[in-house]
Parts: structure tokens; sequence; C-alpha cells
């Protein structure tokens, strides 16, 4: 096979900012990591900045009246500043803090699905905001786990109900329906904006105008989209926005929360403890300001720091150029294996899809043929990626996913399809 496109980025010179890339397995095959959906690799400026403040400018923030905390309470800010311009917050203290999406998710249904708005901290009681029984929570058939299981605790909670936006059988939302499912009682839409399955782009834009006509609120689920495209909150009229440092170059145990500054500043906290107060006594507290209300405890300073390494690295790149990049691989990755027998795609064409390619082929588990590609150095995920309800929508218990990063190739999508070839072989040999 040999690659006839050529790619916008220069991705060998990329490729050498990432130690773990020049990784050779099983004694001789190179490391093609295709499993960024799942958690994407840092490059050396990332894990330099996190040496950087661990051995230099270390200290608990917002705390400490010195040198070293004062250090690293700014450099804490300023992650918080480039997060806020890399999505297009109007405010600083829009941008949240939390271990990952699925926390900034969980932040949202505890605060706003049992309080509400107005709610008083020192109260410790929901109030009239807080969802009720009859109330309605709008999900698609597409979610990951971690933007189903919060709703439905809220759900066992409150009395509210859960409804279903369907798909169609290429991977796409049944936009038509939306109006039958949207009415006054719906509360809140939670949506993903690119699926971690199917690879779709969803409309958000125009999900959350349909939502907002009706007086609901619209959570986005942007854990697969904020890495790979550009993101303007403000034109998109979120409310929230929730979405993890560890799948775009950034470390783990760090994720962010955006929400429209006037509904974050009429929650009640989600997390109880240090920070989050402005006053406590014998009988009740008084939550502090923004952002502080919702980074409870001690926050997770270096990954932040190191998130915000990250954003300068993506800044560097371009979002833009980088979804090309990976369109040009999801393409590439179609053909190569249009024809390759027993093998179905899941979801809809390139056109419509991120840098996501997942797959079943007749007669292989998806664990076997995972466990094949290994063989070849490649690393994808199998299973059913958190999405069992999307699985069983589509009749199948697991799948294969490869999943595309700027610094991956077209040599490597050769290299996938040539596994696949000589994991068919290994199961055409067994049977006889």
């Amino acid at each position: 096979m040999n690659a006839v496109t050529t790619l916008p980025l220069d991705v060998e010179s990329l490729r050498r900012d990432f130690p773990i890339l020049q990784a050779v397995l099983h004694g001789d095959q190179p490391l093609v990591y295709l499993d960024n959906a799942a958690t994407t690799q840092r490059p050396r400026q990332v894990i330099d900045a996190i040496s950087d403040v661990y051995e230099t400018k270390y200290a608990n923030v917002h705390r400490g009246i010195h040198w070293l905390s004062d250090q690293s309470t700014d450099l804490y800010e300023e992650a918080r500043q480039k997060v806020r311009h890399f999505i297009g917050a109007v405010h600083r203290e829009e941008v949240i803090f939390t271990h990952g999406t699925t926390e900034s998710i969980n932040l949202v249904a505890r605060s706003l699905g049992d309080g509400g708005f107005g709610g008083q901290g020192g109260s410790l009681r929901a109030t009239a905001g807080g969802f009720r029984a009859g109330d309605e929570i709008l999900l698609t058939e597409m979610e990951h786990h971690s933007n189903i299981v919060p709703w439905q605790q809220l759900a066992a909670r409150s009395g509210a109900v859960i409804r279903w936006l369907p798909i169609t059988d290429d991977g796409q939302l049944k936009l038509d329906e939306l109006p039958a499912l949207l009415n006054e009682r719906t509360r809140i839409v939670a949506v993903a904006a690119v699926s971690n399955v199917l690879g779709t782009i969803n409309p958000v834009a125009e999900l959350i105008a349909a939502a907002h006509a009706v007086g609901a609120k619209v959570l986005v689920d942007a854990a697969q989209s904020v890495p790979h495209q550009p993101l303007d909150v403000v034109k998109l009229g979120a409310d929230f926005v929730a979405f993890s440092g560890h799948k775009m170059l950034g470390p783990t145990g760090v994720g962010v929360l955006y929400g429209r500054r006037e509904l974050l500043e009429a929650m009640p906290p989600f997390l109880g403890g240090g920070s989050m107060i402005r006053r406590v006594t014998r009988d009740g507290f008084e939550p502090s300001d923004l952002p502080a209300k919702f980074e409870a405890g001690t926050p997770p300073i270096v990954s932040a720091i190191g998130l915000g390494a990250a954003i300068d690295y993506l800044d560097r790149i371009g979002l833009p150029a980088i979804h090309e990049h990976e369109q040009r691989l999801t393409e590439y990755a179609h053909k190569l294996l249009a024809d390759f027998p027993g093998l179905r795609f899941l979801g809809p064409e390139p056109k419509h899809k991120a840098g996501i390619v997942s797959f079943v082929i007749d007669g292989i588990h998806a664990h076997d043929v995972a466990q094949l590609l290994d063989r070849s150095g490649v690393a994808v995920r199998a299973g059913h990626h958190c999405t069992m309800p999307l699985h069983k929508r589509l009749g199948i218990n697991a799948s294969t996913r490869a999943s595309f990063y700027f610094y991956n190739t077209l040599a490597e999508v050769e290299t996938l399809a040539q596994g696949l070839h000589e994991a068919r072989d290994v199961f055409r040999r067994q049977k006889k």
C-alpha cells in the first residue's frame, strides 16, 4: 500500500516531540498509537512543564504567603486564562477546574439538579429550582456512560424522566424527532459534540437553539471535540461545556467545566471543604465567589499547569490544521478498508465524522482483533467503549476503534489495514 495523499502538517517533525512515539514493541514493532479517543500522548514540552513545576515552583495555591505559593498560584491561574482563551469564554470565572469530564458532568447534575438556581450554600436544602418529578432530561442514544449515569442518578433522586433522541442506522441524530421530545418540561439537554464511538460530529448549535426555545439548558460533552476542532462557547451559545485534559496532550486528573457565569453564580456548590468557602460557622457556611466556589479542596495544581502547556502546544499547531489532518486520515482508513471482507464501519461517512473509525468484523471478536493488532505494534481500543446503550442499539456487543490525532501518519493507517488482513489470515488458519 502506498500513500498518495499529502498531509497539511509536518507530522514527522511534530512526532519528534513525543518520546513515547519512538517506542518499539515486542522486540521489533514500532508503536502505532491509534487509541487517541481514550487518551492522547504528551509532548516533551508538556512533560518538561510538569517537571519544572515540581522541581522549582511547587506549593499549594491560594493559601501560602510565601514565594513558592505565589509562583504556583500564578501558573495555576495563568492556565485558567489559557483555557478561557482557548474556548472563547468571556470571564475567567467561567472556567472551573475539575478532575475530568466525568466530574464536570456530575457537578452540573448534582448542583443544578439537586439545588437548582438561587440556593444558599448554608441552607443545606434543595431549592425550588431543583429538579422535580415530571421534569425531563433529554439525552441521545450515542452518549458515553459519563453523560448518562449522572442523569440517571438525578432522575432516581428527583423523579425526573429521561427521554432519548434516537439515531439513524448510520449514526446520526434523528433531528426530525427533536420537536416531539422538547417541551416546557425539558430542563436540560445533555449531548456529546462528537461521539466517542461513531465519530459523528453533532449539530450542537442547532440543538442548543432548539433547547433554548423551550427554556431548557444544554450541557455539551466536548471531550472528543475540544482537542480536535475550534470551539467558541459564546458563539455556540452553550450553557455548560465539559472536557478533559488527558485527551488533549495534557495530564490525567484535570478537566474543565465551562458554565455561563450567571448560571454558575446561581448554583449551589457541589463539594464542600477548603477553598470553596468565604466563611464557616457552627451554624452554616457562606460559599466563596467563582471559580473557587466549585473548586473544593486542593485543586489539580500541576495537572492544570500541564494543561496550560498543552494548550500552548495546540495553539502553535492550530486546531483547523489538526482537524483537516485527521479528516484525511479518516478518509484514507475508509478507503483502505472499504473492501475488507466482513468489515462493517460504525457511524457516518468520513465527511460527517471526526478522526474516529470504529468497526466490526464478521467472525472475529473485537478483543481478538485488538490483541492481534497489538502483535503488529498497533494500539486500538476494543469493547463497548463506555457506550453500552449505543452498542445495544447497533445490535452488537463490542467493536474495535481506531482513533487518530495530528501525530498519526498515512503510513500508520496502512499498518492498521495490513494488521487487519494479517488478523483475518490468523483466523482463517485456525478454522482449518
